[in-house]
Order: structure tokens, then sequence, then C-alpha cells
């Protein structure tokens, strides 16, 4: 019996190690994963993901190039404004100084404060100024509206030192300053007030403004009076001098307020 079920098993045993062999082979095509097997499987969905990461990589440099363009249109679009702005600001500056309106000039100007034009800084240092020489502004609102003024002329010639105006109201301005600061401190302003004028002068000639306040200084310094040339020889080895002359000649400023 024992050798029968051997012969038996051996007659068989081909076919029957054939059998498992083939269902293994056909497992490693369909098996739990179907048909294409896993690694079919995998292959499909690689590809479906690149697929779909292209197409958010395309919008994505899309849209930033969009907005980038977008960008660059609002940009210019900003710049235009602005600049039309400011000229808009200093026309209807011009036409309220011309019409006497110190206040709305002031109050206009002000709210530019910030502003990085220098024609427009200088123009609130005038209306500063102005409005604080105004006869109903209080003493405390004069001397703080002169400093702020000085900063306005200050912070103009910052933005543009070739401004001939910016020059000529920051002498101005720093003159005021010294009626709040002191004889010693006016004194020693004078050297810096006249240079700026003569700044004004050299960049735009035609000035009268500025040659008439060239006069003044010259005035100022011809008739100082004992006392304060006294002072001044404290403060300078060469205290600023004038004649009457040269206050009559002050259009000739260049070779007369040496």
């Amino acid at each position: 019996m024992a050798a029968l079920a051997l012969a038996r098993s051996f007659r068989c045993g081909s076919t029957c190690l054939r059998r498992p062999l083939r269902r293994e082979a056909a497992g490693s095509t369909r098996g739990l994963w179907g048909r294409g097997g896993p690694g079919a499987r995998r292959g499909a969905g690689g590809s479906e993901v690149l697929r779909k990461s292209l197409q958010r990589g395309l919008a994505l440099s899309t849209a930033s190039f969009l907005a980038y363009e977008a960008h660059k249109l609002i940009s210019g679009f900003a710049e235009v404004h602005a600049s039309f702005k400011v000229e808009e600001v200093i026309e209807q500056a011009d036409y309220l100084y011309g019409s006497g309106e110190t206040e709305k000039l002031y109050q206009l100007l002000v709210q530019h404060k910030n502003s990085d034009d220098a024609d427009l800084l200088w123009r609130l240092a005038r209306a500063s100024r102005d409005v604080a020489q105004l006869s109903t502004t209080s003493a405390e609102k004069k001397r703080k509206l002169t400093y702020e003024s000085l900063e306005y002329a200050k912070k103009a010639l910052e933005k543009n030192e070739s401004n001939f105006a910016a020059h000529k109201w920051y002498g101005i301005c720093l003159s005021d300053v010294g009626d709040f600061e002191g004889i010693k401190t006016k004194i020693g302003n004078a050297f810096i007030i006249k240079e700026h004028f003569k700044r004004a002068i050299e960049l735009n000639p035609k000035d009268a403004t500025t040659i008439h306040l060239i006069g003044i200084w010259c005035y100022s310094f011809a008739e100082m009076p004992w006392y304060q040339r006294k002072i001044a020889a404290t403060l300078f080895a060469t205290p600023p001098t004038s004649t009457f002359q040269e206050k009559l000649y002050g259009s000739e400023w260049q070779s007369s307020c040496q």
C-alpha cells in the first residue's frame, strides 16, 4: 500500500508541482492587485500625480506672472497719480498764496508735511511762517510754528539741495528762530543765513527777493549797536560786518558783501 501511494505520488508529482507554479504565476499578474499587478498600478498612479503636479506648477507660475504684471501696472499708476497730485496741490497752494488766504494755505499744505517734494516743503515752511506772523496767532503757537517752519525748510534742502527757494526760506526761517534764542544765537547764525542767501542767488540770479534779503542782511550789520558788535567779537575771530554803502549796492552783493 505504501508503495502504491508512493508510486501515485511520483506519477502526479510533475503535474502537482506545475499547478502551484501556474497559480503563483497567475497571481503575479492578478492576485490581490488585479490586472497589471502592484508595479503597474504604482506606475499609472505616479504618472497621474506627475501630471497633476505639472498642471499645478503651470497654474501657479501663470498666477505669479499675472500678479507681478498687475503690481507693475498698479505701481506705475500710483507714481503717475502721486506726481499729478503734488502738482495739483502746488497749483492750489500758489492760488491761495496769491489770494492772501494764509490759514487756508497752511491747512492745505500741512496735510503733506511728510512729502518728499522740495517745492511742496518750502511752500509749507513759508506758510507756517506766515501763520506765525499773524496778529491773531498766540505767542505759544507762534513759537511752535517758527520752529516747524525751519524744520520744513531743512527737509526741503535735504530732498533737493539745488532748490533755490529752499535755501532762501531756510535762511529766513533760521533768522526767525534767532528771535526766540537770543542775540548770541542770532549773530551766530548770521554767517549761515548769508551763505544760504548767496547759494539761492547762485541758483537763481534773477530772484529779486533774495537780492533784497542780502541788502537787509548788510543793513542789519551796518547799523548793529555797539553792544551787539561786542557780542559778535566774542563769538567770531572776524565778526560779520557791513557798511551802508554795501547796503545801497545790495544788488551787487557778490562783490560787496564778502
